[in-house]
C-alpha cells in the first residue's frame, strides 16, 4: 500500500502544481520516443525497455540526489548482494560530494585499504577515465567488476596530494562484528563494521560473552562503519541506552517519527566509541544517540555526516526499482547530522602508525571512571 500511494502522491504533485495532468506533463517524453522510433538510425538495436529505463534513470538524476537511485533487475540484484555483505570489487563505501566521487570510508581488510585508501580521498579517475559528473552507480559499476581483475584509480587524499593506485578486485565478504576482550584491562572490546541484519543479534552475543564479573568497560569501535539498516542501528543502540528517543526522523511522505530504545539488558559500565571520518549514517545514528543520552563518550575524529534516509518506493515487473531519499535523521536532542556529523568528546589528533592511538584515549578514560556495580 505504502509502495503505491508514494506514486500516487507523486503524479499528483506534479500534475496539479504545475495546472497540468500528468499526461500532459509527459507528453514530450511520447514525442521523444516516437521520435527515435521514426528517425534514429538504430533504432531496431534499442529496445522499448532500455528507452524506458533510460528515462526513469533520466529522471532521478536529475534531482541531484547521490542517493536517489534508479536500479535496473541485474542492478538491484548486485546491490541486494552488497547488502548481504558480499560482492566482487575492491571494498570501499563511496558518495558524490561536490560533483566527484568521494569515499566514505575503505572497509578493513579490504583491496581499498590495503591500497591506502582513505575516507574523504576523491575519487578523479577510473582506468583514466574522469569521474566528474559521474552518478553514484556508474561509480560503483565502473570500480566493481569479476573477481582477479584489476581497476587503476586516480585519488586525491585530503592532504591534497594525488595518486594513482592499481588495486586488484577481490570477493568482499564484510563481518558484520568482531569483538575481543582485552583482559589486562578487563575491558570488552567490539567493532561493528556494518549494520545489517544479523548486527544486533551478533552484538548481544559478543557482549554477553564477556566475564560481566570482572569487566570494567566496553569500547564499541564504529570507525569505518558506512551504517546500514535504521533498525539494527537502533537495536545496538539500545543495548546501552535504557529507555527514551534512539533516533528522530522526518519527511514528507511519513511526517515525523520517533525510534525509542527497546529496552537495555546489558550493564551500565563506562562506553567509549571510536569514531571518525569514515563513521557514517547508522554508525552515526548509534554515536549520536550514546553521546545525546550521556551514557558514552566518543573518541577520535568527527564522523561523516550522512543523516539522510533512503527507501524502496517502487518495484517494476520487469524487477527494477525506484530508491529515493524520503527523509532525515535528528538525534535524540534534535541535533542535525547530515553534512555537519558529530564531535567527539575526546579528539584525537593523530592516527599513530604504530600504536592504534583512539583506542589508548579509549582505554585511559575508563580506567579513569569508578566502574559501577560490575566490575569494581
Amino acid at each position: 500500500m505504502r509502495k503505491v500511494l508514494l506514486s500516487f502522491v507523486l503524479l499528483g504533485f506534479l500534475g496539479f502544481s504545475a495546472g497540468q495532468t500528468p499526461a500532459a506533463i509527459f507528453q514530450p517524453l511520447s514525442q521523444v520516443y516516437e521520435a527515435i522510433r521514426n528517425y534514429y538510425l538504430w533504432a531496431d538495436q534499442v529496445s522499448d525497455a532500455q528507452l524506458v529505463q533510460g528515462a526513469i534513470r533520466g529522471m532521478v538524476q536529475s534531482l541531484d540526489d547521490p542517493y536517489s537511485t534508479y536500479f535496473a533487475p541485474e542492478e538491484y540484484a548486485e546491490w541486494q548482494r552488497s547488502l548481504a555483505g558480499e560482492y566482487t570489487g575492491v571494498g570501499m563505501e563511496i558518495t558524490i560530494r561536490n560533483g566527484w566521487v568521494t569515499v566514505v570510508t575503505p572497509l578493513p581488510g579490504t583491496p581499498a585499504e590495503a591500497a591506502g585508501i582513505r575516507p574523504g580521498d576523491v575519487i578523479l579517475e577510473v582506468d583514466g577515465e574522469s569521474t566528474e559528473g559521474w552518478t553514484l552507480e556508474q561509480a560503483s559499476m565502473r570500480i566493481r567488476g569479476p573477481e582477479g581483475t584489476p581497476v587503476t584509480l586516480k585519488v586525491r587524499h585530503p592532504d591534497g596530494t594525488v595518486e594513482t593506485l592499481t588495486i586488484v578486485r577481490a570477493r568482499i565478504k564484510v563481518e558484520a562484528v568482531r569483538s575481543q576482550y582485552l583482559a589486562e584491562e578487563k575491558v570488552g572490546y567490539v567493532r561493528i563494521l556494518r549494520f545489517d541484519e544479523e548486527s544486533p543479534a551478533l552484538m548481544g552475543r559478543a557482549l554477553f560473552s564477556f566475564p560481566l564479573d570482572e569487566l570494567r568497560g566496553v569500547v564499541l569501535d564504529l570507525r569505518n562503519n558506512p551504517g546500514g539498516l535504521l533498525s539494527a542501528a537502533v537495536e545496538v543502540a539500545s543495548f546501552f541506552i535504557d529507555r527514551g528517543p534512539i533516533v528522530r526522523t522526518r519527511g514528507p511522505s511519513f511526517g515525523e517519527r520517533l525510534y525509542n530504545s527497546r529496552g537495555n539488558s546489558f550493564p551500565n559500565l563506562p562506553l567509549a566509541v571510536l569514531v571518525n571520518e569514515g563513521t557514517a549514517s547508522g554508525a552515526e545514528i548509534v554515536a549520536g544517540a550514546i553521546q545525546d543520552h550521556g551514557v558514552g563518550v566518543l573518541v577520535g575524529r568527527k564522523t561523516f555526516g550522512k543523516g539522510l534516509i533512503q527507501e524502496i518506493v517502487l518495484q517494476f515487473p520487469d524487477g527494477g526499482v525506484l530508491k529515493l531519499t524520503t527523509g532525515e535523521y535528528l538525534t535524540p536532542k534534535g541535533r542535525k547530522v547530515h553534512d555537519v556529523g558529530l564531535t567527539p568528546d575526546i579528539p584525537v589528533a593523530e592516527r599513530g602508525e604504530e600504536e592504534d592511538l583512539d583506542l589508548k584515549a579509549a582505554l585511559e578514560w575508563i580506567s579513569s571512571q569508578v566502574p559501577v556495580g560490575v566490575g569494581k
